[in-house]
């Protein structure tokens, strides 16, 4: 992508649909000749012909039909970008929809407070989000961005900024063995039923939130599966498993009465991260993004991708 300028890759499109370098110069308002170099030059930084011209047609080479392919969703969405750019920048702002698992905690309030200062035409909806569908919401387009648990390896998905870094309780009965105690170390999970998730959502992302085994290796017993944080709380307080939150979720549950949570030490941290849909990026929400990453002093990353089948042990709960 190294050098390609934007006006190589419009006359492509345009040559690409008329087939002709005199009426793609004419609807590009430039001559035959300039068409012809733009080409030539995208040409070039490929490695390969994308065009076939000869003196009677032209017509789109093998790997031009491919990136045309390629590259006409890619197109649209940008130029989508720079349209809803255009509309804040003017003052019509129109809307976000922000999903989320659980409850909004403090470091995304203060984010949709800063994003709403700085733009305040455009209208934010907050939509809560199953834990059985993180990804779902966004890609029927019911959202414009969401703020998820980790991890995140979904091709068709940008994450960033990641936040909200906190360590692991485990929600229990007050009847269950470990209500009394102070602290428990990961390979005591193999003691407990864990409460899993329902749901579409991918199979690494599950585990991660209910891993099968404990660092060590140790078989972790399955419990019942459940769609929301409520349900999961819920059937912990009746005794029919433990569920695995972050410290600041359990520090906004309280005790509960029925409910204590227990710190968990040797699993890895809970994180956040905010996601949004590679192909159908709207301004709102890489406006939004910029407001997370300063509220919350992160920077937009995407974590390495997961190999086919390989278990992550450790989980993650939204903070409250």
């Amino acid at each position: 992508m190294s050098g390609v300028e934007m006006r190589e890759l419009e006359s492509f499109l345009v040559l690409a649909q008329e087939l002709h370098f005199g009426r793609a110069g004419e609807r590009l308002y430039v001559s035959q000749s300039r068409v012809s170099q733009l080409l030539r030059s995208l040409e070039s930084r490929i490695g390969a012909p994308l065009v076939e011209r000869t003196s009677r047609r032209v017509r789109l080479t093998p790997l031009g039909e491919k990136f045309l392919a390629d590259l006409r969703p890619a197109y649209d969405a940008l130029r989508a970008t720079v349209d809803e750019a255009r509309a804040v920048a003017r003052g019509r702002g129109g809307e976000l929809r922000i999903g989320f698992q659980g409850s909004v905690d403090d470091s995304l309030s203060r984010a949709i407070a800063r994003f709403g200062d700085r733009y305040p035409d455009c209208a934010v909806d907050i939509v809560e989000i199953p834990l059985s569908d993180p990804f779902g919401p966004l890609r029927r387009q019911e959202v414009d961005c969401a703020v998820v648990l980790l991890p995140v390896a979904e091709d068709d998905l940008v994450l960033g900024p990641v936040f909200s870094r906190q360590p692991q309780t485990l929600a229990v009965s007050v009847r269950h063995p470990f209500a009394a105690r102070d602290s428990l170390s990961a390979e005591e999970l193999a003691g407990c039923r864990l409460i899993g998730i329902d749901g579409g959502a991918p199979e690494y992302w599950r585990r991660a939130q209910a891993p099968g085994l404990t660092p060590g290796g140790l078989p972790v017993p399955a419990g019942p599966s459940v769609n929301t944080l409520q349900e999961g709380l819920s059937l912990a307080a009746a005794d029919r498993g433990a569920m695995l939150l972050c410290r600041s979720t359990a520090d906004h549950q309280g005790r509960r009465g029925s409910l204590t949570f227990v710190p968990v030490q040797g699993l890895p941290d809970s994180e956040l991260g905010l996601v949004r849909h590679r192909l159908r990026p709207t301004a709102q929400a890489e406006a939004f993004a910029a407001a997370v990453g300063e509220a919350t002093g992160t920077a937009a990353r995407r974590p390495a991708r997961l190999a086919a089948g390989q278990p992550r042990t450790g989980a993650a709960r939204l903070s409250p």
